[in-house]
C-alpha cells in the first residue's frame, strides 16, 4: 500500500484536493511496489490556489500494511512519516507549513513528524533555535497540522515535544549545559505548567543529608552540584507517588580514572539519564495523567580536580554503607546511591524507577536498539515491555541476581563502586539495589512495599547509525516516550 502520510504539503494547500495513489502512478516507477518510507516529492501538483509554489510529499507505507495490526503497524507509519517529512524539512530554508495526513494512526504520526524536523545545531546561519537565549526568537523552521484535528495528534505532538527536550539537553555542550543551566532550562520549561513544583538544592542542603557519594563525586571540579526535584500531583494528595530517579553528570570526564580522549565529547550526553526523566515528567504533567509524580536527578560534573576522588578512597554513603571507589569512572552510581535512598525512604513512592547512562557494558549487550532493565517486580517489568513496545521505544530485561554479588562485595567495604569487566551492568545495577528502601517484603507479607527497575540507557540514548527514518544521528532522548506511556497506561488502571 502506498502513501502512508498520504499528503505533505508547504504553504497550506487543501489536503483533500487530489488523489496520492493516482499521483503517486504518474512516475516512471509507480507501478512497482516500494519500500516502506520510500518517498516521492511533486511541485505545483495539483496547482497551488494560494499563488506559491507548494510541495506534496508522497509516501509508501511498503507492501502488506492493510495487514499489520498494534505495534508494527504503529511503526510502519512512524518510519513513513518521518521519511517524508526529513524531505520536506530539506526543502530550501524558511518557514513551512505542512499538511499531514495521520489518518492511519494520528499519535505516531504526530511523534514521527515532530521527531523528524528535529535538527540539532548551534551554527549561527541561519540562526539556531538552540543558542542560549535565542530560544524564542528563532521560529521554528516547520509546523505542522493534521488534515483532521484528533486527540491522539495533540498527544502524540506532547509525547515528541518531551523527547525533543531531552535530545536537547543530552546535545548542549557541558559549557553551556552546567549543573547550574540545566536547573534554569527545566524550570524554565515548567514555568506555566499547572499542578507542578520545581525545588533545586545546593551542596550545603546535600551535605546535610549526608549525601557523602554524590558530593565525592563533584570534588574535582569547579562547577557547584545541584539536587533537582519537580513534583507533579496529577491525584488525590493521599495518593502514593510513582518516583523517577536520573543520572545527571553533566560531564564525565572519567576523573583520576581518566577515560580516552577519543569520543570523550560524548559525555556531555551522560545526563541523559536525568533529561529523559525531566523531559517525561513534563508530558505527564502536560498531560494532566491522574498521578502523583515525584523526580529527583543529582547533578554534577566529574573532573580530575586536585581534590577529586582517588582510586581507593572509601566513603559512606546515605544509608551508612561503605563504599570503595575502585574506579573514578564508576560514578554515576556513587551519585544514584543517595539519590535512591533519599527518594525511596522520603517520599514512599509505590514505583521507582531510575534511568541512567551507566555501564559500556550495556552497549556491548545490548548496542543501541533496546534499553536494559532491571527490576524487582515481574510486573512492573511486564508494564515497560509492553510501553516501548507501543512506542518502538524498547526494553529488553537483564539479570539482577545476587551471584554477581562477590563482584562487588569482595572489597575492605560493604561495596565497591566496580566489579571488572564480566557482568558490568549487571553489578552496576546490584549496587544501586542496595540503596533501594522497600524491595523486600515485610514480614507476613508476600509483596514488597515498592516495585523498582533500573534503566541502563548507555547505548540507547545515543545513536551512532541511522536506526529510525524519525530520528537524526545524536542523541536520542530515549526513553522518554516509553516511560511517558507507561505512566498513562499506570493512570487509566488506578
Amino acid at each position: 500500500m502506498y502513501c502512508a502520510a498520504r499528503l505533505l504539503r508547504l504553504r497550506g494547500t487543501n489536503a483533500g484536493s487530489f488523489d496520492p495513489v493516482q499521483l503517486w502512478s504518474t512516475t516512471p516507477a509507480g507501478s512497482k511496489p516500494a519500500k516502506v518510507g520510500t518517498t516521492r516529492v511533486f511541485y505545483n501538483t495539483p496547482p497551488s490556489q494560494s499563488g506559491t509554489t507548494d510541495a506534496t510529499a508522497v509516501v509508501s507505507l511498503g507492501e502488506g500494511f492493510d495487514k499489520k495490526t498494534g505495534d508494527a503497524r504503529r511503526e510502519l507509519v512512524r518510519k513513513a512519516i518521518g521519511s517524508s517529512i526529513k524531505q520536506i524539512r530539506d526543502l530550501g530554508d524558511g518557514e513551512k507549513s505542512v499538511v499531514v495526513d495521520a489518518s492511519k494512526d494520528a499519535h505516531a504520526a504526530a511523534v514521527a513528524a515532530h521527531l523528524a524536523k528535529y535538527k540539532f545545531t548551534l551554527k549561527t546561519s541561519p540562526p539556531s533555535p538552540y543558542k542560549p537565549g535565542e530560544e524564542q526568537a528563532v521560529p521554528q523552521n516547520i509546523s505542522f497540522k493534521p488534515l483532521e484535528d484528533s486527540k491522539e495528534w495533540e498527544t502524540g505532538v506532547v509525547y515528541a515535544n518531551a523527547q525533543n527536550f531531552a535530545r536537547t539537553l543530552a546535545e548542549l555542550p557541558a559549557n553551556i549545559l552546567t549543573p547550574t543551566t540545566f536547573c534554569e532550562r527545566v524550570k524554565a520549561a515548567f514555568a506555566d505548567v499547572p499542578n507542578t513544583q520545581i525545588t533545586v538544592h545546593d551542596e550545603e542542603w546535600a551535605a546535610e543529608k549526608g549525601m557523602r557519594t554524590f558530593l565525592s563525586v563533584t570534588k574535582g571540579t569547579s562547577e557547584p552540584a545541584k539536587f533537582l526535584e519537580i513534583h507533579y500531583n496529577g491525584a488525590a494528595k493521599e495518593d502514593q507517588p510513582i518516583a523517577f530517579v536520573g543520572k545527571g553528570v553533566t560531564f564525565d570526564s572519567g576523573g583520576i580514572s581518566l577515560k580516552p580522549p577519543a569520543g570523550m565529547k560524548a559525555m556531555r550526553g551522560d545526563m541523559g539519564g536525568a533529561a529523559a526523566v525531566v523531559s517525561a515528567a513534563l508530558a505527564i504533567a502536560q498531560l494532566r495523567l491522574p498521578v502523583n509524580l515525584v523526580v529527583a536527578t543529582p547533578l554534577c560534573e566529574n573532573l580530575p580536580g586536585p581534590s577529586a576522588n582517588k582510586p581507593g578512597d572509601i566513603v559512606y554513603a546515605i544509608n551508612g554503607k561503605s563504599v570503595e571507589i575502585d574506579n573514578t569512572d564508576a560514578e554515576g552510581r556513587l551519585i544514584l546511591s543517595d539519590a535512591l535512598y533519599y527518594t525511596s525512604t522520603t517520599y514512599k513512592p509505590h514505583t521507582l524507577i531510575d534511568v541512567a547512562t551507566l555501564t559500556g557494558s550495556m552497549v556491548i549487550a545490548l548496542g543501541e536498539n533496546y534499553s536494559g532493565v532491571f527490576s524487582t517486580s515481574d510486573s512492573l517489568w511486564e508494564e515497560l515491555r509492553v510501553a516501548g513496545e507501543v512506542e518502538y521505544d524498547r526494553f529488553w530485561r537483564m539479570p539482577l541476581d545476587e551471584d554477581f554479588g562477590p563482584q562487588i562485595y569482595s572489597s575492605n567495604a560493604d561495596l565497591c563502586n566496580a566489579g571488572g569487566r564480566p557482568a558490568g551492568s549487571c553489578t552496576a545495577a546490584l549496587f544501586l539495589k542496595a540503596f533501594v528502601d522497600g524491595i523486600e517484603p515485610k514480614a507476613g507479607e508476600d509483596e514488597a512495599p515498592l516495585r523498582w527497575a533500573h534503566i541502563d540507557i548507555a547505548g540507547s540514548s545515543e545513536a551512532t547509525l541511522p536506526t529510525a527514518p524519525y530520528l537524526e544521528k545524536g542523541m536520542t532522548g530515549r526513553p522518554v516516550r516509553a516511560l511517558v506511556e507507561w505512566v498513562r497506561r499506570l493512570g487509566e488502571r488506578e
